[in-house]
């Protein structure tokens, strides 16, 4: 409740007359005293009141300064100037575009994408079907989570709030492109997943992007269908992104495999199927023949005992027969000890490269020794056999006459 003298502030009161009826009726009540004083309620009203306007003058003036020198010197203490102003606009100012790149964060995600903060007046929007290469049920499949700072690129703007529409699918097929460019000018051999067939050919992702590969330039004979889902091996023939055409060969791919295959050589394989007489195994795309007599120096009764569908073994290349497209393939040769292909694979497959050494060894010495015995050596000839069985140029000590070498002479040939 208000008090008394808060009731009286603002009051403008007429002084009492001695003619007033106001006046009249308090002397006919109280006589009159000299010496009577004023009610102080009365008193205190009107020093409020003067108190008050004193204050409202201050403030007026205040007001009133402030306002001159916002007309007048409207920077005047102010450390944050105009040219301040406009460079933190420059700084937070992009172009929304389309096809521009920006750098954001990602700060929420669910089943159907993930809002990206980009600086702009609002937050962009990342589609599920924007957010990888692949297909994707949920962003996070992609590693996209809150917190992720990634750059993105513009693709279009949201009519409902115009918040801008965002893709990191763009980004990443323009970096797929130029890694099929870089390796079609390397001229490498790239392993794909067949994943669709067609009249003309099968369809292979390669670098996430979808590549085909036509029926003339497969090499196998198997049927498209038992082709899908598998992995084979695949060269660059045509690399269009501009046309998006990208031509693949399975036939060049396997040509410069078999090129690479030298006899003797230690190879990584695959049991791809087990038969009665053997094995097959899939070295680089190429499939190779592991005959049971090729297994091990112990009798094999059971394939099935030493090798199963899915095994990795070392092998070694017997032959290979490029015409026929039939490459032969041993195990035997590998062995330390006669039947550790049985009993200790594991040890095979270490010292695979070292048996093989050794085989290329015997096989050299074997070859110059039968060369040797076919010829009859003349000093005019300029060869001559090394205690090594190396074929090389006549020595010193051989005498003028030259020297003939009977089949006694020569060790036989070991059983390889």
């Amino acid at each position: 409740m208000a008090s008394l003298a808060q009731q009286f502030t603002g009051l403008r009161c007429s002084p009492l007359s001695s003619s007033s009826r106001l006046s009249r009726r308090v002397s006919k009540n109280f006589p009159q005293n000299k010496s009577a004083s004023v009610s102080p309620t009365i008193v205190a009203a009107v020093a409020m009141s003067s108190g008050q306007t004193k204050e409202r003058l201050e403030l007026k003036k205040m007001f009133e300064d402030a306002y001159e020198r916002c007309r007048t010197a409207p920077m005047e203490g102010v450390a944050f100037t105009v040219d301040d102003f406009a460079a933190a606009i420059e700084q937070y100012d992009f172009n929304s575009e389309i096809g521009t790149r920006v750098k954001g964060t990602v700060f929420k995600t669910d089943a159907n994408g993930a809002l990206v903060d980009i600086s702009a007046k609002s937050s962009a929007y990342l589609s599920v079907e924007q957010a990888c290469i692949h297909r994707i049920k949920h962003v996070e499949e992609a590693g996209i989570v809150p917190g992720m700072v990634e750059e993105f690129v513009i693709i279009g703007e949201n009519e409902s709030d115009d918040s801008l529409l965002l893709s990191l699918r763009n980004i990443q097929y323009e970096l797929a492109w130029e890694r099929c460019r870089q390796l079609q000018a390397e001229d490498v051999i790239v392993k794909a997943k067949v994943i669709g067939a067609n009249k003309g050919g099968l369809v292979a992702l390669v670098e996430g992007l979808r590549g085909f590969v036509p029926f003339s330039q497969i090499s196998s004979k198997a049927a498209a269908e038992e082709l899908l889902e598998k992995e084979i091996p695949l060269k660059f023939v045509e690399v269009d992104e501009e046309q998006t055409k990208l031509v693949l060969s399975n036939r060049k791919a396997v040509a410069d495999s078999q090129a690479q295959l030298g006899i003797g050589s230690v190879v990584l394989g695959v049991v791809q199927s087990l038969k009665p007489y053997g094995a097959f195994i899939d070295i680089g795309g190429i499939n190779g023949l592991l005959h049971v007599s090729q297994i091990s120096h112990d009798r094999v009764s059971d394939i099935a005992t030493v090798l199963q569908p899915g095994d990795t073994l070392k092998v070694m290349i017997l032959s290979h027969d490029r015409d026929r497209g039939r490459v032969s393939l041993s195990t035997k040769k590998l062995e330390p000890t006669p039947g550790d292909m049985i009993r200790n694979p594991k040890l095979v497959f270490e010292k695979a490269e070292e048996m093989a050494q050794t085989f290329r060894q015997r096989i050299a010495q074997a070859e110059a020794m039968a060369r040797a015995d076919m010829l009859r050596f003349q000093p005019e000839s300029g060869l001559t056999l090394s205690s090594d069985g190396i074929l090389g140029p006549l020595g010193s000590d051989l005498p003028d006459d030259g020297v003939d070498l009977t089949a006694d002479d020569i060790p036989s040939a070991v059983d390889l």
